[in-house]
């Protein structure tokens, strides 16, 4: 009996053990990746949106711009980002970002596999995601 109680205590812990949780926090700024300030929230009832955006390979994206706050995280591939101040940020899977607001700027996949970002959108049901120039 003594040893099928041991059995037991040992197997428990063991499941206990490999159910750990873990939160790490992959980016948290008052800030975009550039530098700026984030802007306040809009005023009406908010609305998120999460989008998973591939960029194909050896792509560049049009010049644009996000009129909201928003952040992303590179599920694969590498990007190059460019603002219209020839301000980069070099990403690659496995990080995260708070992405320019109001700024021009685009994306360009210099890599031979596409590249898979999700990003979160804090808006408005009236926002627009993107604006092309």
């Amino acid at each position: 009996m003594k040893k099928l109680l041991f059995l037991f205590v040992l197997l428990s812990i063991s499941i206990f053990a490999a159910g750990n949780v873990e939160s790490v926090t992959l980016v948290k700024s008052t800030q975009s990746w550039d530098g700026s300030r984030l802007p306040a929230y809009p005023k009406d009832a908010p609305e998120i949106s999460v989008l998973k955006i591939t960029i194909p390979a050896h792509t560049t994206l049009p010049l644009h711009k996000h009129p909201i706050i928003n952040a992303g995280y590179m599920v694969k591939g590498a990007l190059t980002v460019v603002t219209d101040e020839n301000k980069t940020l070099q990403l690659k899977a496995g990080d995260a970002l708070i992405e320019v607001v109001d700024r021009w700027h685009y994306g360009v996949n210099e890599g031979d596999e596409a590249v898979e970002i999700v990003v979160f959108y804090a808006g408005t049901k009236e926002s627009v995601h993107s604006i092309k120039k």
